[in-house]
């Protein structure tokens, strides 16, 4: 496994993060192809076990049992001095105006009900689980400040926004002598680059890590165009994230193909290896439901794209509408 500090800070993570929207009760929340504690477990110990120490999960996830399926699982497989957990807050919990969002209530009253699913005293990396235009970004900034000065929170980050909130929540910051975002959680992978227009410039400008999601762009870089699976049929979010150019979005899929051929490879290890190699990386978030995902991804560390190879995946590419805020 190879690490690399975490943007500007000295955090050091692996160069892969695993994502565990997978683990988690499957009639709790919005996904019913999560795998339950039983299948979820051997998951993270082989992670563990391939050296991965980074791993994101969120309140929303399953309804809460990704957290806690994961904070029982770490306590179990390894010293939580040696694992950097990440979690995020925003996404709606409960019914009523404060059941959601990023107000001072939601942000404060959500990492403590985080931390007692996950088991820990505190979290390495607080996401702000995409930007609530509704609240003040001085109110969410102060309130995020405020959970690291009081040790609940090592470091904090965002996900999906424009670049120009994105730079207004760091002025802001920087402003009022606060804790700054580190990290930026976004969607970017082969059949979606918009983030290579702005936001990746301004975060390798400004020592950012970027941890992309999706990376695989929901499993379609990872077989032929026209094979499906249960959560490719099932995840209503996923099918609205890649539905806006499939002819050419099949050109770059069937490249996918072809290149992973002639390697002799996997799909999955030269989708992800195009990614690892783009400038501004720092861990993609990989999500594991099946041992051989595992081995695929951490295999894509030593793939090595040559620059024809890399011309040939992105040729197809047209612009799209940015997707996933």
């Amino acid at each position: 496994m190879d690490y690399v500090k975490f943007g500007r800070t000295g955090l050091g993570v692996s160069r892969l993060c695993i994502g565990c929207m997978t683990y988690g009760i499957p009639d709790r929340g919005a996904h019913t192809w999560t795998l339950d504690e039983e299948k979820s477990r051997p998951l993270i110990k082989q992670a563990i076990e391939l050296g991965i120490n980074f791993f994101d999960t969120a309140n929303v996830y399953s309804d809460g049992t990704s957290e806690e399926i994961l904070g029982r699982a770490l306590k179990d497989f390894t010293r939580r001095e040696d694992v950097v957990i990440a979690t995020k807050v925003n996404s709606r919990m409960r019914p009523g105006p404060n059941g959601a969002g990023l107000s001072r209530k939601a942000i404060v009253g959500e990492l403590d009900n985080s931390l007692r699913r996950l088991g820990t005293d505190f979290v390495d990396l607080y996401q702000i689980h995409r930007l609530d235009r509704t609240v003040p970004i001085e109110e969410t900034m102060e309130a995020l400040h405020d959970v690291v000065k009081a040790g609940k929170v090592r470091y904090i980050g965002a996900s999906s926004m424009y670049a120009w909130e994105f730079s207004k929540a760091i002025y802001t910051s920087r402003l009022h002598g606060w804790t700054e975002f580190i990290s930026m959680q976004n969607h970017i992978n082969l059949l979606n680059r918009e983030e290579e227009r702005e936001m990746l410039p301004l975060c390798i400008d400004q020592g950012i890590a970027v941890m992309p999601w999706s990376p695989l762009a929901r499993g379609r870089l990872t077989r032929a165009w026209d094979e499906s699976s249960s959560r490719q049929e099932t995840d209503e979010f996923g099918k609205k994230l890649y539905d806006q150019f499939p002819d050419t979005d099949r050109l770059i899929v069937d490249q996918v193909g072809v290149i992973a051929s002639a390697r002799g490879v996997p799909r999955a290890q030269v989708a992800l290896a195009w990614l690892l190699q783009k400038k501004g990386m720092t861990s993609p978030i990989v999500g594991a439901s099946k041992p051989d995902h595992l081995k695929d991804a951490v295999a894509a560390l030593a793939l090595k794209l040559t620059a024809e190879e890399v011309a040939a995946l992105e040729r197809p590419y047209v612009p799209h509408s940015v997707s996933g805020f």
